[in-house]
């Protein structure tokens, strides 16, 4: 049992967890790691199947929508989780705190998984709203609940967060091959309802593991004053034009209200949403020249983190597609199901990820984050020249069932050059004044990445997937080639950023 469990506040104020029952950190830790354990069962083994429900024949229990169509779908339902999470971390850093935003969030998923689990198309559509809403409000709050299990000095900080990762990876690894399980013996439904599950248990481990939180995530840290509501309606209002204007301009682009309506609006609020964040940042007043042009260096680095989730996102869209229409599924003798494809990523994280640390130990952090960026969306790029190669040299039949893990190796070789510095790389040039959205404005290169995969799919429906994952390797390359030129720049830039924030932290 944990010791101050009655504080609340921030880290800093509150009475910390001292024990050390969950592998030498508090047991708060084990309530937070199986909360996102199954979180991500019931988020990964929903999306394993999306795409298969959304794109078969009502025959066999699915929607019966075009591959394209499907596809888009799925790409913009990745790319609300992620604008939502921008709003959900809001919502919890200035009104409801961590814990209830969690909560919430999740019995929102549950409540969507339920629909899914109903075999009703509008159910269905209910459903993936839903989950996607809930996910917004769960995602980012868990883990800043987990920093909050920790003085900033505590040496066991660093270790916390890897096992809590390591929940995220053991739970995306069993949800598609459970998942798809349950699709096999009972349908679609059967294997919605496992999500369902999942996110049940969540939610009952979130609960019951309140008292062991110490506090976390009880209040918000940044909570709304009466000076404040003025901007904060100002900020509601903004976002609601800004939505309205998104549908108007689908509508009138589309010619009326269909499915690509509403992907389409959501993929114009995607592209808006960081153009928007930087026009502020550059024109607020609080922003410093100096910073100013700390704040250009990380645009190219924006974009790459944009082009490589535009490429890794794909796992549950036109991957998806490969692996059920152009994949030879059968393994010596036996026969694999698609959705197993969905934990070579989760699989391959867990294998890579102590290796890559050990690297970087040895390279003494080195080579910089800027090279880190660059290589990340190389070997992102290289996937898809790979798989446009193999889709050649296979054309006209089905590819190797190893085809597609080389892709996903290699992406997953990339991811773990970008993502663990992308954040790190986003606070240090983000203005000083808006430090706290750096977490929103990493996940806005995440939603843009997905919002062009809705376009890219709908665009190219009669291209080839030769000419498809060709020239988007290929446009990615030449931006990663673009990155490695221009990283001694932005290099200079990040150090100036940190020595900046060091001057900060000295003053206060």
């Amino acid at each position: 049992m944990s010791e101050g469990a009655q504080g609340t506040g921030t880290a800093d104020e509150r009475v910390l967890p001292r024990d050390r029952g969950f592998f030498g950190h508090p047991m708060g830790l084990f309530t937070l790691f199986n909360t996102e354990l199954w979180e991500r069962f019931s988020y990964y083994g929903m999306r394993a199947i999306l795409l298969f429900y959304l794109t078969d024949t009502a025959a066999n229990g699915g929607l019966g929508l075009p591959e394209a169509t499907g596809e888009a779908v799925v790409a913009v339902y990745g790319a609300a989780v992620y604008l939502l999470s921008v709003l959900g971390g809001w919502l919890a850093d200035r009104f409801i705190g961590g814990r209830r935003s969690v909560l919430y969030g999740g019995i929102v998923i549950a409540s969507g998984h339920v629909a899914l689990a109903i075999p009703n198309p509008s159910f269905s559509f209910l459903g993936i709203v839903l989950v996607a809403l809930g996910t917004g409000l769960l995602k980012p709050n868990v883990s800043s609940m987990v920093g909050e299990l920790y003085h900033r000095d505590d040496p066991r900080r660093d270790s916390g967060f890897s096992i809590y990762y390591m929940g995220i990876n053991i739970g995306s690894l069993l949800a598609p091959l459970l998942v798809g399980w349950a699709r096999d013996w009972g349908g679609y439904h059967a294997g919605f309802a496992v999500a369902a599950i999942g996110m049940g248990i969540s939610l009952v481990v979130f609960v019951l593991g309140r008292r062991l939180l110490g506090g976390a995530g009880e209040l918000p840290p940044n909570p709304m004053t009466v000076e404040d509501r003025a901007g904060a309606v100002r900020i509601v209002l903004a976002v609601v034009v800004g939505i309205l204007l998104a549908v108007a301009l689908a509508w009138a682009v589309g010619g009326g209200f269909t499915v690509n309506t509403w992907i389409d609006a959501l993929s114009y609020l995607a592209f808006a949403a960081p153009i928007a964040t930087f026009w502020v940042m550059f024109r607020s007043p609080k922003v410093t020249e100096h910073e100013k042009q700390r704040l250009r260096a990380y645009i190219p680095l924006f974009v790459a983190a944009m082009l490589f989730w535009m490429i890794f996102e794909q796992a549950s869209s036109t991957l998806s597609s490969f692996a059920k229409n152009r994949t030879d599924l059968t393994v010596g003798g036996l026969t694999i199901s698609p959705e197993f494809y969905q934990t070579v990523n989760p699989a391959s994280i867990v294998i890579l990820a102590p290796v890559f640390a050990w690297i970087w130990t040895k390279l003494d952090d080195r080579p910089p984050t800027a090279v880190k960026f660059a290589l990340g969306l190389t070997f992102a790029a290289l996937s898809f020249v790979f798989l446009a190669g193999m889709s050649a040299l296979f054309e006209g039949d089905k590819a190797p069932w190893w085809v597609l893990i080389v892709v996903y190796v290699i992406q997953t070789i990339g991811e773990l050059c970008l993502s663990p510095v992308g954040l790190a790389a986003t606070t240090l040039l983000a203005p000083r004044a808006f430090r706290g959205q750096a977490m929103a404005l990493w996940f806005l290169a995440t939603s843009a990445g997905n919002a062009i995969t809705a376009q890219l799919v709908q665009a190219t429906q009669d291209v080839s997937d030769t000419a498809y994952f060709g020239w988007i390797g290929v446009v990615a390359l030449a931006v990663a080639g673009g990155m490695f030129a221009i990283a001694p720049w932005v290099t200079r830039h990040i150090k100036a950023g940190a020595e900046s924030a060091g001057e900060a932290a000295l003053q206060h």
